[in-house]
């Protein structure tokens, strides 16, 4: 019988962990909020891009539900926990994405507003954790990434 160990090999340094759940948290809040308005979106986008921007807007869905989820992880891994309850993120996000039918262009705008506040949060982990811990920041970086590629395909709908 093979023997399991149930503690960490190395536990993680409290001021690392610390760093990187103060960095990464509203990261993880934005991209869950992300995720849900742009659901919203998707469902009330209305107009001749119709079709293009419904489908845009589950990729960047999935995209944002996967980014929240490895930054979470990284903070679990660290030894801390997470909140993002729904009426956590409510209470600590806000969105530009109307409740109704909404044309394409203002959504493309909209939503491209709520980007741009994860994004700037992310930037700020980026930065915040270059001191702390380079493996948090490696995760900021990759969410970073996926979503200005996002951003760009939302945008060049709009671009002339």
């Amino acid at each position: 019988m093979t023997k399991t160990n149930t503690t960490p090999a190395t536990a993680a340094d409290p001021t690392v962990a610390a760093a990187s759940a103060q960095f990464l948290t509203p990261v993880v809040l934005g991209l869950q909020a992300l995720a849900v308005n742009g659901k919203q979106a998707h469902w009330n986008v209305r107009g001749a891009n119709f079709i293009a921007i419904h489908e845009l807007l589950d990729t960047l869905v999935a995209n944002a539900q996967a980014g929240a989820d490895q930054a979470a992880e990284r903070i679990v891994a660290l030894g801390l926990p997470v909140d993002a309850r729904v009426g956590t993120i409510a209470g600590k996000t806000s969105t530009a994405v109307p409740a109704g039918f909404t044309q394409w262009e203002a959504l493309i705008r909209d939503v491209i507003s709520d980007m741009d506040a994860v994004i700037a949060d992310t930037q700020a982990a980026i930065d915040g954790l270059d001191e702390f811990d380079l493996t948090s920041q490696d995760v900021a970086i990759g969410i970073k990434e996926t979503l200005e590629k996002d951003r760009w395909f939302l945008f060049a709908h709009l671009a002339e």
